[in-house]
Formats: C-alpha cells, sequence, structure tokens
C-alpha cells in the first residue's frame, strides 16, 4: 500500500490526477490537498507527493509548491515523499532538482509520460522499503556475557566447522556456538546454503558458476552440485525482487 499526496490549488486538476493514479493499479491510498499550509497542517507522511509548484496559499504567493518541498527537506521526517512536481513551466525545472525533485510533469499532462514516471516513482519507493528493512534485519549472536546484534547486510555468509559458526563480516570474524540448519530457517530469504558448511548472504554474491560462489570479499566457496540449480532459482527471484 503506497500513501500519496496530491497537492494543488486546482480542484479540477487534483481529480485529474488522482484518475491517473488509479489507472495505474497500484494498491494505493490518495489524499488531496489544495495549499502548503493545508498540507502541513495535516502532519501526516506520504510515500509519494504530486505537487504544484505554481500553486498558492491563499494570498501568500511566497507558499507555492517549491516551498513545500523546502520545507519537507529542511524536517526530520522518518518518511521523506518521493516528489513529482507537476507545472505548466519548464523554467523551473532545474530549481525543482535542487530540492530534491524525483521528476517534473509538465501540464498539460501526458498520460504515457504519467504512466512511466510513477512506474519509477513506484520502484523507488519499493526499494527503500526493502533497504529499510534490511536495515531492521539483525542477527543477534552471543559475544561472552552479553549479546550483539549483526545487521543482515554486514554478513558475507556464515561456516559451520564442529559445533562453531564462524561468521564473515565487513570487518572481522566473529565466532560463536550454534547449528547453521537453525541459522539456515532464522535468516530466511535473504540467505541460501550452498554447501552443509556454507550459508550465504545474496546480496554479497559476486560471481558464481557451478563448483564455486565468489562473495564480495573475494572469499571463494564451494557450492554443492546438488544445490546449484536451486541457488541459481533464489538468487534469481531475490534480485529480481530488488
Amino acid at each position: 500500500m503506497i500513501d500519496i499526496a496530491v497537492c494543488d490549488d486546482e480542484k479540477n486538476i487534483r481529480a485529474y490526477i488522482g484518475n491517473l493514479i488509479q489507472k495505474q493499479g497500484t494498491e494505493c491510498r490518495i489524499t488531496e490537498y489544495a495549499s502548503a499550509d493545508e498540507y502541513l497542517a495535516a502532519g501526516v507522511e506520504y510515500d509519494l507527493l504530486f505537487l504544484d509548484i505554481e500553486m498558492k496559499s491563499g494570498k501568500d504567493e511566497e507558499k507555492n509548491g517549491m516551498w513545500l518541498a523546502g520545507q519537507l527537506r529542511s524536517m526530520e521526517l522518518a518518511r521523506q515523499p518521493v516528489i513529482i512536481f507537476v507545472t505548466g513551466y519548464e523554467k523551473y525545472v532545474y530549481d525543482a532538482f535542487d530540492v530534491g525533485a524525483f521528476q517534473y510533469l509538465l501540464k498539460p499532462i501526458d498520460e504515457e509520460k504519467f504512466s512511466q514516471i510513477f512506474a519509477r516513482a513506484v520502484r523507488q519507493i519499493a526499494a527503500r522499503e526493502k533497504q529499510e528493512a534490511a536495515d531492521r534485519q539483525v542477527l543477534i549472536v552471543p559475544q561472552g556475557s552479553e549479546k550483539r546484534a549483526i545487521p543482515f547486510d554486514d554478513i558475507y555468509y556464515l561456516e559451520s566447522q564442529s559445533h562453531k559458526i564462524i561468521l564473515a563480516l565487513k570487518a572481522e570474524r566473529l565466532e560463536y556456538y550454534a547449528k547453521i540448519g537453525e541459522l539456515e530457517k532464522q535468516l530466511g530469504g535473504q540467505f541460501y546454503r550452498i554447501h552443509k558448511g556454507y550459508l550465504i548472504n545474496l546480496s554479497r554474491v559476486e560471481v558464481y558458476n557451478r563448483s564455486e560462489v565468489t562473495m564480495a570479499n573475494g572469499d571463494r566457496l564451494p557450492i554443492s552440485k546438488y544445490k546449484y540449480d536451486d541457488f541459481r532459482k533464489a538468487y534469481m527471484e531475490y534480485i529480481t525482487e530488488g
């Protein structure tokens, strides 16, 4: 579900953009605002914002779409919106990118161009959400009497030796007692067990062939001939979803 705001002082333009969004077939919630003041007063954060540059807030001509974008970029929001400016004048285009705009649409809006830009924005939002989810995922590792949270993305691979796990990280290697089978279940879709002794992070794969996988840190790990086809399928699914 994508939260979308349409901010334009012309009611018919808001309705038109809303209809174009619905035609894209993406599951979303659409909220309309007639001014910068109205948007800010709502205090709601959005994934995507369609913003009219020439929009006015009452008699205050300075509070246009560019002003609102600047206000949003200066705020410490949990979720900064992807901004697509809507404008009748190309002269504003360069200013739009100064406030981190994703793209702009010229009025009258070309529906094919709208679809292309909307699809790109949705992909960017999905990629951002995936990265945020990855950042929240951690592996809890016992270290003496304490426990350490290791972000998934810091892990290249896990190696099983006897009853120990060797954790290959970006800057170090950690050892602790654990079972690789249990870790395989715990770590889920971002990791794949290419061999009875190796569980690798799919996001850290550099190259591979039928006999080995080279990780981004240069380590070359053996891949079981019985695992190759399933590994290749899992890897392609992972990078395609990204």
